[in-house]
């Protein structure tokens, strides 16, 4: 069953989680380990990150230094295909512009399709430097040109210019949206015009960046309504465990920590401390969220199964 019709058909509030590949030279056991940890809650679908190669500089016998483009997790497909067929739940791979050609996203496209895997997370992906320029004929710039070409192969169309048949499923995607504004959007004007070319062109729903403050959430998804934006719009929800997160969040992600979590943030003093206050902040956001309606609950795990483990409990 397609994302889409989880969310929309499934009783109650659907629980989801998105978890990281393995970093290279790591087992599998590892992403199965976060998944058990985490099923008894009856996930409907788990996302996979997808993350491009970067470059690095490596110390030289000669103490020179030495550029090396490395990839320091595999790619979503395989993963994703793993968790499909070990444990029969919706498996989405993030499908991202920086760092992978329109080529390399078509093999993708095509080892999804033999694999059984047809739902898909279509995004920009992050800005770290790739190590080359981001040439236009070979990579897209946004995550709407990336959904051109999946909107092209669903319909038959190679990037060569060859037609075939086209699949008897196609891919269905959601993309992602910014309740505080994308960090490089002028105002929230422009942020939602592009919202609503995603779900023009195909994108059937959306997905938060995540945020910690319920009413930025309502006063995004009502101004979506009133300009026709009609998909769900899933929050994406992040509990915070580390102290330096404080900080951190905002500046990575630029989403503002409300005064009333800052200022319980700002007198723990260990880590511990910081993940009780981050689960009983994300218990009191989930529940409004789930009082008011919010179509579905997806937790970034990152860091945090632990935490979810134990919000999902009071929640679920």
């Amino acid at each position: 069953m397609k994302v889409i019709d989880l969310i929309k058909t499934v009783k109650g509030t659907p629980f989801s989680f998105e978890l990281l590949p393995p970093l290279k030279g790591h087992s599998i056991a590892n992403v199965f380990r976060v998944i058990d940890r985490l099923r008894e809650f009856d996930p409907k679908y788990i996302n996979i990150t997808s993350h491009h190669s970067e470059w690095i500089e490596r110390v030289q016998a000669d103490g020179s230094y030495r550029k090396e483009n490395i990839r320091r997790r595999p790619g979503s497909v395989a993963i994703a295909a793993a968790i499909q067929n070990h444990y029969g739940i919706t498996a989405v791979p993030h499908i991202i512009c920086r760092g992978f050609t329109k080529e390399e996203t078509e093999y993708a496209l095509i080892d999804l399709n033999f694999l059984g895997v047809c739902d898909l997370l279509l995004l920009r992906g992050d800005d770290k430097a790739t190590g080359e320029a981001q040439d236009p004929t070979r990579y897209h710039e946004h995550a709407t040109d990336l959904q051109a070409q999946v909107n092209c192969f669903n319909r038959g169309e190679a990037l060569d210019g060859t037609t075939f048949e086209p699949f008897a499923t196609p891919f269905s995607y959601g993309m992602a949206c910014y309740p505080e504004k994308h960090e490089e959007a002028p105002n929230m004007d422009s942020d939602i015009y592009y919202a609503k070319e995603k779900v023009r062109n195909g994108a059937e729903y959306l997905v938060t960046q995540m945020f910690f403050d319920n009413a930025k959430y309502y006063a995004f998804v009502e101004r979506l309504r009133s300009e026709g934006v009609d998909v769900p719009v899933v929050p994406g929800i992040k509990p915070i465990v580390l102290q330096n997160q404080l900080n951190v969040l905002p500046k990575v992600f630029r989403t503002d920590i409300p005064e009333a979590l800052a200022a319980e943030l700002r007198k723990c003093r260990t880590d511990e401390a910081v993940k009780e206050v981050g689960v009983e902040w994300s218990i009191s956001q989930c529940r409004e969220l789930m009082a008011n309606g919010a179509p579905s609950l997806h937790f970034y795990s990152y860091l945090a199964t632990e935490s979810i483990y134990r919000i999902a409990k009071q929640i679920f």
